[in-house]
């Protein structure tokens, strides 16, 4: 464990801890299955539409761009070694 601040008997980290320990307990999985769905929906709206998600991709068209980029730089490599 690393030093953490302290705030009385206990480092913030400690507290914390505690704390997502005792939420674990009263609510189980599904709380955390809501809250994140909740999340997740919110965020999406925040960015529908806007100037922001315009410009974006998702991320398996980035992966795939990605991936055609490193067989680009591979194939590329394998002819500079045949010269």
């Amino acid at each position: 464990m690393g030093e953490g601040k302290r705030k009385g008997k206990m480092t913030v980290e400690e507290a914390g801890r505690m704390g997502g320990e005792k939420t674990s307990e009263t609510h189980g999985p599904e709380f955390y299955s809501e809250i994140g769905s909740k999340g997740g929906s919110q965020r999406a709206k925040q960015h529908e539409g806007s100037a922001e998600a315009e410009g974006k991709t998702s991320l398996e068209e980035a992966g795939h761009r990605g991936g055609q980029r490193v067989r680009k730089l591979i194939a590329e490599g394998k002819e500079h070694e045949e010269e």
